[in-house]
Order: C-alpha cells, then sequence, then structure tokens
C-alpha cells in the first residue's frame, strides 16, 4: 500500500506539472428516496424516512481530473462494463489525441472493481493506448481522490431529498456536478460557504 500512495504521489506532481493528465476513476449510486446525512436520533433508533413507491437507483461513473478538479459523469439506470466503457468514451473526446492539440500522457487511478476488470473493459483500455492505469490496492478508498467528492454530491446536493422518479434523480445528479464544478472556479473559498446538511 505505502509503494501506491508514493506512485501516485509522484503521479500526482506530474500532474501538477502538466506533464500527465491524472484522473481518479469510480463508481457510485444515488437513490429516489431521501439519503440521510447528518441527521439526529436517538442511539438504535432505525433513521428512514417515509417515501411513497419503491426506491429507484441510479449508477453514477466518474473521474476525478486531479490538476483542475473538475468531476466528470456518466450516469446510467445500471453498473455494467459497458457503462463504464460510455465513459471512457466520453474522456476520448476530453483527453484522448486530437488533431491541433497537444497530446498528453493520461493516468486513470482505478480499483479492481469487477466492471474495471471485465474482458471488454481490459479490451476497451487496451484500445487506447494513451490512457495507462494505476490500479489501486483492495479495500483502500482513502487512496482514491474521488472518494471525497461523492460524499459531497451525496451529503450536500442529493441528501434530504426525494425525487419522483429515476429521470428527475439523473437530471438531479447532472445539476450537481455542475455545481461542484462551477464551486471549484469561485476566487475565494469563504465567498460561498455551505452549511453541511
Amino acid at each position: 500500500m505505502e509503494r501506491v500512495g508514493l506512485r501516485l504521489r509522484i503521479r500526482r506532481a506530474q500532474a501538477e506539472a502538466g506533464d500527465v493528465v491524472l484522473l481518479y476513476g469510480d463508481e457510485s449510486e444515488a437513490l429516489t428516496h431521501p439519503y440521510l446525512a447528518h441527521a439526529w436520533a436517538p442511539r438504535g433508533a432505525d433513521l428512514r424516512v417515509a417515501a411513497p413507491g419503491q426506491a429507484r437507483k441510479v449508477a453514477i461513473m466518474g473521474v476525478l481530473a486531479a490538476a483542475t478538479r473538475d468531476l466528470i459523469v456518466h450516469t446510467s439506470t445500471t453498473k455494467r462494463s459497458t457503462d463504464f466503457i460510455a465513459l471512457l468514451t466520453v474522456l476520448d473526446g476530453r483527453d484522448g489525441p486530437q488533431p491541433g492539440r497537444p497530446a498528453k500522457p493520461v493516468v486513470l487511478v482505478l480499483d479492481n472493481g469487477p466492471i474495471h476488470t471485465s474482458k471488454a473493459t481490459t479490451a476497451a483500455i487496451a484500445a487506447r493506448p494513451w490512457l495507462t492505469v494505476e490500479w489501486l490496492p483492495r479495500y483502500a478508498p482513502e487512496l482514491n481522490d474521488i472518494e471525497l467528492k461523492w460524499r459531497d454530491l451525496k451529503r450536500h446536493h442529493l441528501a434530504h431529498r426525494t425525487f419522483a422518479d429515476a429521470a428527475h434523480l439523473d437530471a438531479a445528479i447532472h445539476q450537481a456536478v455542475n455545481s461542484l464544478n462551477a464551486e471549484r472556479r469561485i476566487s475565494h473559498p469563504c465567498d460561498k460557504l455551505r452549511i453541511a446538511a
């Protein structure tokens, strides 16, 4: 684990110097029923909010750019290799080689989840010679910077809300990602303070 941490520090330094594009990739999911964050309850109480209907899930595939701190997401009703490959297609246009644009090596930090190691994903990564994968050890989310963005997304943008259906949740996710990316561009962090939910 220490060697991986050292390699990531070197990669981060390379990204800050502009030598590589460093991306942290992972998946998460959100539910149409309320996600509770920072809610008080007596010890042992069941923290649930009654909501109509059955909860629907939206899977979120994403990457966090280390240098710019931009969050790029692809949403889907499933969490499969094909959905992750759709995210790679988004990266093709964003960071892949383009005529008239200087090419930089792209390093994608991933865990060993099944959708990252499937045959389809392995073939899709191999078809992108400009993309190098830096594999994380198992059970080491603290090494993946995108985990903090997922927490921020759920805790401050999606918590304590009920969505009518998966389409409304999907729209809210994209709106929240746009908001997170806009917050990063604020000149001074104290210009827009946010109280934890």
